[in-house]
């Protein structure tokens, strides 16, 4: 099993946090990982994106030009990416902020509304942990518990309380993912 993964939208919307989260659950399920970011300078706002690969066996590069799931959370993401997903992948998008949704027929298309999901839990901040458990929900990837490993490893200390929360974003993320071709 090897996953080439791009998970990209504004900067703030825990777009690197998702991949550094996933890319660490990986690794608590002893398979191999990369994890390379990317954002431009406005950080906070800008576009950001984080390419992950998680294997089974050695990953002979991080650098890729196609991928097998795209999670685009923004236009600018689904524009640059969506042509970048390998025939019969994956393409996962929240439809916030989307005016035009996916175009091709040749890939999977799952559509998640986890902005609405996280206004309705009453905490924007877990809008990446509701994506991430969609995607879960459709590629296993990582196990979930390995996913809430990964957070007490990447949440400081002080943030641990809001754990729990995430967990429940997960859980809601799973319940919530549709397909739609």
């Amino acid at each position: 099993m090897k996953n080439e993964i791009i998970i990209a939208g504004f900067g703030g919307q825990g777009v690197l946090s998702m991949g550094k989260i996933l890319a660490y659950a990986g690794l608590f399920e002893g398979k191999e990982v990369t994890w390379m970011p990317a954002y431009g300078p406005e950080q906070r706002g800008g576009t950001a994106n984080v390419t992950v690969i998680v294997s089974d066996e050695a990953i002979s590069s991080p650098i890729l030009s196609t991928y097998d799931i795209a999670i685009v959370l923004n236009q600018p993401s689904l524009d640059k990416f969506e042509p970048m997903v390998k025939p019969g992948g994956i393409l996962i998008y929240d439809g916030y902020g989307i005016s035009t949704p996916p175009q091709r027929t040749d890939i999977n298309v799952y559509k998640i509304d986890a902005m609405d999901a996280a206004a309705e839990m009453q905490n924007i901040k877990s809008f990446n942990m509701i994506v991430l458990g969609g995607m879960l929900e459709v590629c296993h990837t990582v196990g979930i518990e390995n996913v809430v490993k990964a957070l007490h490893k990447t949440l400081p200390q002080r943030h641990h309380h809001l754990i729990p929360l995430n967990e429940q974003a997960l859980q809601r993320g799973r319940e919530i993912i549709t397909k739609e071709r």
